[in-house]
């Protein structure tokens, strides 16, 4: 895998072994970094379901001022610090090692400018996700990857590209 654009551009990063996680594809990859491109500069970014941190790594290439990536794996978490670590750190990353539903519950409204979130298929993890966000909106845009057989509250917006679905979630900006 590698980081699409930005300062990073090109520079590979490693996925966790294993089929324990899932890397989201570069055409994936891009598409959400199209829709949140326009708010992506000096932006507080939040990574959930983190993995390898490939979203996350991407928003700070690309001039996200933070991110805070979320993982509960610890075998995945070494992964994505050697990835952090691999590109020269940066002094706005913070890892955390917690359930993603977890630490969102406890952030007030607006906490981030952008959120996304890559969970497992497979659990309903991406619901609990997106009904947190309905009830308490910790970021300005919520995207979440799924599997497109699944379906998230109508108020998203839903694109699909074929097994895999992206749900926007936005507050009026």
């Amino acid at each position: 895998m590698r980081i699409i654009s930005g300062r990073w551009k090109g520079r590979r990063i490693q996925a966790p072994p294993g089929d324990q996680v899932r890397p989201t594809g570069d055409r994936v990859r891009e598409s959400w970094m199209s829709i949140v491109h326009p708010i992506l500069p000096d932006a507080r970014v939040l990574d959930l379901c983190a993995g390898s941190g490939a979203l996350g790594l991407e928003s700070l290439s690309r001039g996200a001022a933070e991110c805070d990536f979320v993982e509960q794996s610890l075998k995945v978490v070494k992964v994505l610090q050697a990835n952090l670590e691999g590109l020269g750190g940066h002094e706005g990353a913070r890892i955390h090692r917690d359930e993603a539903v977890r630490f969102v519950q406890t952030l007030p409204a607006g906490a981030y400018d952008v959120a996304f979130a890559d969970p497992p298929y497979g659990t309903d993890i991406a619901h609990q996700l997106a009904q947190q966000w309905l009830e308490v909106p910790f970021a300005a845009v919520f995207a979440v990857e799924h599997s497109s057989a699944v379906a998230l509250p109508a108020i998203g917006e839903t694109r699909r590209y074929g097994t895999t679905a992206l749900t926007f979630f936005r507050t009026s900006l």
